[in-house]
């Protein structure tokens, strides 16, 4: 196996999980350039990465332009394997487009009828022991081709990988300088993924008595943390300052990571923090928990039955109540700490 491509074109949360998948395939194939495919905004995560030769980037606004110019770079490759995470449509015509001569994706994608072969993909995906986390789904199109793959069943156990650039550390470095510092990710795409303001605000009241606070999100998140932290002192909102690879840098160091089930959980996680999880509306069967070795999950699944409510959650709480969120104390936080 020479030449590998590997297909993820979805959210930044499943670029960051997709790192243990280039991990394990350069793992079993320690010779092979491994070329990875995302979308526009997400390839600064891989552009140093140590197991990564090439990243195509697609830009999604300039749609089949973008994809037509990309097929062509693709094609010229001769790739000897594509594994398709993604199970889109457009990921699907990357797939079988390529001239890969072996493709492997999810049943779910539109278009695997056209693939090699094709894995079933369930969410949940209940195995002997429990669930399988997203990084033991997606190493089962690494075994289709190779059964000396062995997916751990613990999921801590298939960590993930991202390189920062020293410049990246530095500007760090010159933000935290000696504090010991927490940082808090409150917000989420979706409203029941998030643990509402309320409750960090509480939370922001506690801790920022003793540690130094810093907010990260992007740059539409500005006026909403700064809700959260009002007239407080200790606190810093670093929304739409940092890069996402500088947000790695910042949690790496940090006493302790609060984030919800978002992209933040798994950059966490990349960077082995110390993590307080907190699930509202989503499961943790569902297979995207923490995987950072010290990590706490806040979850009232187990007490609710509306939960979970969906996959990726709602703009609202369809009972109304958003008891997920409501009966989360802070005390239950803070022990985390």
């Amino acid at each position: 196996m020479k030449k590998i491509l590997i297909i993820q074109t979805a959210y930044i949360g499943d670029v960051i999980l997709a790192t243990n998948l280039i991990d394990e395939t350069k793992k079993y194939y320690p010779q092979a350039q491994i070329d990875f495919l995302c979308r526009k905004g997400n390839e600064s995560l891989l552009i140093n990465h140590k197991n990564i030769n090439f990243v195509y980037v697609w830009d999604k606004k300039a749609k089949y332009k973008s994809m037509f110019m990309l097929l062509k770079q693709i094609r010229s490759q001769r790739y000897d394997l594509c594994l398709n995470i993604q199970r889109f449509f457009n990921s699907g015509l990357f797939t079988i487009f390529s001239k890969a001569k072996t493709k492997i994706g999810f049943d779910k994608n539109p278009l695997s009828i056209f693939f090699t072969k094709k894995i079933k993909h369930q969410i949940p995906h209940k195995i002997g022991t429990g669930f399988y986390h997203e990084v033991q789904r997606n190493l089962q199109l690494l075994k289709e081709i190779n059964k000396d793959v062995i997916i751990k069943k613990e999921s801590s156990d298939h960590p993930l990988s991202l390189y920062s650039t020293d410049k990246e550390q530095d500007k760090i470095s010159d933000i935290i300088k000696d504090k010991s510092y927490i940082v808090l990710a409150p917000s989420s795409v979706w409203f029941t993924k998030q643990m509402d303001k309320e409750s960090w605000i509480k939370l922001k009241k506690q801790i920022a008595k003793k540690y130094h606070l810093f907010f990260i999100g992007a740059p539409s998140d500005q006026s909403f943390l700064n809700e959260i932290i009002g007239q407080t002192d200790n606190c810093t909102n670093l929304a739409g300052k940092l890069s996402l690879m500088e947000s790695f840098e910042l949690m790496k160091k940090a006493t302790r990571v609060f984030v919800n089930d978002s992209a933040p959980l798994h950059l966490a996680s990349a960077a082995d923090a110390k993590t307080t999880a907190i699930f509202c509306s989503t499961s943790l069967t569902f297979g995207y928990g923490p995987l950072a070795k010290n990590a706490t999950l806040i979850s009232k699944e187990k007490e609710l039955d509306c939960v979970p409510c969906g996959l990726h959650g709602h703009k609202s709480c369809p009972k109304g109540h958003f008891k997920c969120s409501k009966l989360i104390s802070t005390q239950e936080l803070i022990n985390t700490i």
